[in-house]
């Protein structure tokens, strides 16, 4: 029999008594963050409790089907809760609007698997050695022993595929894929999964694609690729921010690119920074973090004020450095 991780049991322990539940994601909300959110909602439903579910920005239409109930929303004031759980969040200020709704509250559980994690709650379980949040979920259940049932399987699969980039990452380990048998035993319905989440976009999202490699850049010997995408692109493409993520994946695989970067126009003078990095030496989490963001070693982003311009110039400096460096360790 597994061990079981005293963490989960204080986690459960500190449950026993609570009614009444938030559970918060990260802004712009991913895969990861909303299908964690939606099988702790499902599963402390199943056991009575209240439970609303809040994201301060719309779920991606492509996530919507994991939802039918329609239980995620806009954050609210007025509210008083027992227990707060944010999932897939590395800090509280990442709450967005909901941190002013979520102030009368009990306890706040903060589970995540980001390594740059403030552990600003009353209990953190933070495993940055976990692939996703989705997988911590999964243990968190199991170690319950509460029930998974075809639809908390669907959110809890999508979760951990969609940040294991389908299981390519390298944080995909053995318990990864053992997690993911485990749901397909419990009833996740891949073929659904796959055709909602990978295999059908909007025409607006190939039109953003289509910007995008119109209008990437090359540097550093072509090692470095990066691209724009302000609010003009989205309003000329019919599109909504959501609908950009992936695309820097597409610029990463061009080889001999090893780091890719997305400047996105949020407001005039604020940058949404995302970064990807192809080789292990280079930690774009450091990066991000420099300027008060986070993630991880291949995958990594903060939100930046100040003139774009000099965002973009900050921002390639940093990566040349880090790529001067990777260069130097490896030769």
């Amino acid at each position: 029999m597994k061990r079981r991780l005293k963490i989960i049991d204080r986690i459960l322990d500190a449950l026993k008594d609570c009614e009444t539940f938030a559970i918060g994601g990260h802004m712009r909300p991913d895969g990861d963050c909303i299908g964690s959110q939606l099988a702790l909602a499902y599963s402390l439903r199943e056991r009575g409790k209240k439970v609303v579910v809040w994201n301060q920005d719309p779920m991606p239409e492509k996530l919507a089907f994991l939802d039918p109930r329609k239980l995620l929303s806009a954050p609210r004031s007025g509210r008083k809760f027992d227990c707060v759980i944010t999932t897939d969040c590395a800090n509280y200020e990442r709450l967005g609007a909901i941190c002013d709704c979520i102030e009368d509250r009990g306890l706040l559980i903060n589970i995540d698997h980001h390594g740059s994690n403030s552990r600003y709650g009353n209990i953190n379980w933070v495993n940055a050695r976990s692939a996703s949040t989705g997988e911590l979920v999964y243990q968190l259940l199991k170690q319950a022993s509460w029930p998974i049932t075809p639809q908390i399987a669907d959110c809890l699969f999508t979760a951990i595929s969609t940040d294991t980039g389908s299981f390519q990452y390298p944080t995909t380990r053995p318990a990864t894929y053992h997690a993911a048998a485990e749901l397909v035993h419990k009833g996740a319905d891949i073929a659904r999964i796959c055709n909602e989440v990978y295999q059908s976009f909007p025409l607006s999202r190939v039109r953003l694609q289509k910007h995008m490699y119109s209008s990437f850049k090359l540097t550093q010997e072509n090692q470095v690729a990066y691209f724009w995408i302000r609010r003009r692109d989205y309003a000329r493409a019919g599109a909504v921010p959501d609908e950009s993520e992936g695309l820097i994946d597409h610029i990463r695989d061009i080889e001999p690119v090893k780091v890719a970067c997305l400047f996105e126009e949020i407001e005039p003078e604020l940058t949404r920074v995302s970064l990807r990095s192809k080789v292990p030496a280079i930690d774009v989490s450091e990066i991000a973090g420099s300027f008060g963001g986070g993630g991880h070693q291949s995958a990594a982003g903060a939100r930046i004020p100040g003139n774009p311009r000099t965002v973009q110039r900050s921002i390639l400096k940093s990566i040349k450095q880090a790529l001067l460096a990777a260069n130097g360790s490896a030769s």
